[in-house]
């Protein structure tokens, strides 16, 4: 199967979401991830690209789906957003090789960074009382290089929740403490950080407080979070939080689809300048739909329809979800995406690992498939990730990063780097 897309197959594949009633979390980006029991783990138009990748060796053919998608409405390039944008992940706080990272970044042709600045670091002790040196030092260096920030603001202090669940992740008591510190980093980073991701896969109920995942709750946090960041800095992005694709529901998660669907219930596109999304790719190919996923139980799983949801261009199906709301007009940010190479026996993620090759191609692919077919609605992908200098091979992020933490790449950083941009 070659990753070429022919005219005939770029009018193709925009599908509708299936239920989904199986449970399966995947968390990408977290500290750390779900660990199963009983149950399985969970526009400024750019040159064309160069010849891509050939995935027929490493990937099973699949139908070609014949669904004609909507036609989009362009889009603003804001903050100079091309369609789509070069992102990867970092974990430079507290870092002695932030320059070092950061430099990988760079030569890789990357033009944004995503990089965590939690609450809990920040005003750690006593509401009002900020810590900035950190972020100060972080936010220099990465102007230095010339890249753009996401900066995801999620983890709260142990004083913003009554329960006490820290180190635990959960929403505050009170949606405005948060909207005070977003408005005290916005105000002193304006014009140096260019967007803020607001929270964390609030669809797990790992990160929403260890309570069943609600919308409408969400969507009172990101409002106060919207208002406070645009009141300080007018220009910067607000992106609602990156959702985990997960088949799970009730008590432990919703799937991200009928997540954004209760935000747009709950009035909450109007408090977002993009919608984000997570892309784990699983063990597909890029340009495999999610069609094709359902009908084919090497990539779902074993879990039908339900599975559908395990692929990179399940995002096509999140951004029906806006299309149907009547907001195209809006761009859609993939804050996370990428694959494993997780083999460790024990590993849940031992299921969808790749190859390291076949990582390097599907990263690679994945870019490619958005410049020719999600243009001009797609906004910055962010791949994860430059490793954190202190992740060891029992570390999971480990396998799903194109460097090593002693800073030596991986096939996918040098594919990455190699890739016409």
């Amino acid at each position: 199967m070659h990753f070429r897309l022919t005219r005939r197959r770029l009018l193709g594949r925009l599908g509708l979401v299936l239920p989904a009633s199986t449970i399966f979390l995947q968390a990408c980006g977290s500290a750390s991830r779900l660990t199963p029991t009983a149950l399985p783990p969970s526009a400024t138009p750019l040159p064309a690209p160069a010849t891509p990748t050939n995935l027929a060796a490493t990937a099973t053919p699949v139908p070609t789906a014949t669904t004609a998608p909507p036609t989009f409405t362009p889009t603003p390039a804001p903050q100079g957003m091309t369609s789509p944008d070069y992102a990867i992940q970092v974990f430079l706080w507290g870092s002695a090789v932030a320059n070092r990272d950061l430099a990988l970044a760079k030569e890789a042709g990357f033009r944004w960074v995503k990089q965590s600045i939690e609450w809990r670091y920040v005003e750690p002790h006593v509401k009002g009382t900020y810590e900035f040196n950190e972020p100060d030092r972080l936010i220099d260096l990465i102007g230095k290089l010339g890249l753009k920030v996401v900066a995801r603001v999620d983890n709260q202090p142990v004083w913003a929740r009554s329960d006490k669940i820290f180190p635990g992740s959960g929403p505050p008591d009170k949606p405005q403490d948060l909207a005070d510190v977003l408005h005290a980093i916005a105000a002193r980073y304006k014009g140096r950080i260019q967007a803020y991701e607001v929270w964390n896969e609030p669809n797990l109920a790992r990160e929403w407080g260890n309570v069943a995942p609600n919308p409408k709750d969400y969507v009172t946090l990101l409002k106060a979070g919207y208002e406070a960041i645009k009141a300080a800095d007018p220009d910067a992005l607000v992106i609602s939080a990156g959702l985990s694709p997960t088949t799970a529901s009730g008590a432990v998660a919703m799937p991200d689809i009928e997540f954004v669907k209760g935000m747009y219930l709950a009035g909450g596109g109007q408090y977002f300048d993009a919608l984000g999304a997570h892309a784990a790719g699983f063990k597909a190919p890029p340009d495999v739909s999610p069609e094709d996923v359902a009908m084919n139980a090497t990539y779902n799983h074993g879990e039908g329809a339900a599975g559908r949801i395990y692929c990179f261009r399940h995002v096509e199906d999140v951004r029906q979800v806006m299309v149907a709301n009547g907001d195209s007009a809006k761009r859609l940010a993939v804050l996370e995406f990428g694959w494993t190479t997780d083999t460790r026996p024990n590993s849940p993620y031992r299921w969808h690992a790749v190859s390291e090759t076949q990582q390097a191609d599907y990263l690679v692919g994945a870019y490619q498939w958005a410049m020719e077919a999600w243009q001009p609605w797609i906004g910055f992908m962010s791949a994860i990730y430059v490793a954190a200098p202190y992740w060891t091979p029992n570390d999971e992020e480990y396998y799903w990063s194109i460097t090593l933490p002693d800073g030596s790449v991986r096939p996918a950083y040098r594919a990455l780097a190699a890739m016409k941009k």
